[in-house]
């Protein structure tokens, strides 16, 4: 009765007050205290299994309810650029469904700058964009950044190279991005820091169009080496290095500042950072003022 009435934290006069109290609202003894040490009588081995199956039963009743307030519900709405959505959603919306089969991930391809705006407008609760940037709307995560190189078509002069110089790329045809994307801009200040001056012989606003014409002998380009692995594959496209090292797109996240995500949003942002602060913070719906500047990740959340 000690060792009971201490493991309850009462006294043992309460627990035997206690015992007394439900003899007398069952009708029976459940103690034989004739006896040292003191036994249960039938009816206290009844009531004790009684017992036990009751505690049993809430313990997997805790366990099923802490399943159920981990599966993860709702539709997280997800607005990307081509390049990242065609090479990277097929994977991601495979291991989403597999571990959250009751949420839905709907995603929409669309312009860097259709991106911010469905971001913004709240049509998009992510957006998955190239050199992303924070705003007074807009927060922006890093994600990865992506290592750029000259593609060229396997008959291309310069396929069969390590890597080229500026000078190997001075002159050649080249397609490029359409001016009023950030990507032209980075590339054509690695081009005009070097000193080179290619031969531009068109434009797109698309990576997998850059693609097309760089398979059908139009050209080179410079892109991320990640949207060609598929291609080179395919023996479509060659994928040479730049030297010197060192130019890479970055990847990032945006969402709307103190957005509160629900549980599909904040499954997919874990997806993609993992186990990271960034995604526990915006998880409670603490999203602060200062973007990308304000994130603090693990290093493999860069890659």
């Amino acid at each position: 009765m000690s060792k009971g009435a201490k493991v309850c934290g009462v006294t043992q006069s309460a627990a035997s007050q206690h015992v007394q109290e439900v003899e007398r609202r069952l009708g029976a003894p459940l103690l034989d205290r004739s006896k040292r040490p003191l036994e249960m009588t039938p009816a206290g081995k009844l009531y004790a299994d009684f017992c036990r199956d009751v505690l049993r039963q809430e313990d997997e009743f805790q366990l099923a309810l802490e399943r159920l307030k981990r599966e993860v519900e709702g539709t997280v709405r997800v607005a990307s650029i081509y390049s990242v959505g065609l090479s990277e959603m097929s994977r991601l919306s495979e291991e989403y469904s597999a571990s959250h089969p009751t949420a839905r991930l709907e995603v929409e391809y669309m312009r860097p700058d259709k991106v911010y705006a469905a971001v913004s407008s709240g049509e998009a609760d992510l957006g998955l964009v190239s050199y992303p940037e924070s705003s007074r709307e807009l927060a922006a995560i890093p994600w990865r950044e992506e290592e750029m190189r000259l593609a060229v078509p396997p008959a291309h002069p310069l396929a069969g190279r390590r890597a080229v110089s500026a000078t190997d790329l001075d002159g050649v045809d080249f397609i490029g991005f359409d001016e009023d994307l950030s990507i032209r801009r980075e590339i054509d200040r690695f081009l005009r820091t070097r000193g080179i001056a290619v031969h531009m012989v068109m434009h797109f606003d698309n990576i997998q169009m850059i693609k097309e014409a760089v398979a059908l002998g139009s050209g080179a380009s410079i892109l991320p080496a990640r949207s060609m692995q598929a291609d080179i594959e395919r023996g479509r496209l060659v994928a040479v290095g730049l030297e010197p090292p060192g130019l890479v797109r970055p990847v990032g996240i945006v969402h709307r500042r103190k957005k509160k995500f629900n549980r599909a949003a904040q499954a997919f942002l874990e997806l993609l950072l993992p186990g990271t602060v960034e995604t526990e913070r915006l998880a409670g719906g603490e999203n602060g003022e200062n973007g990308a500047g304000g994130s603090r990740r693990t290093p493999a959340a860069l890659h």
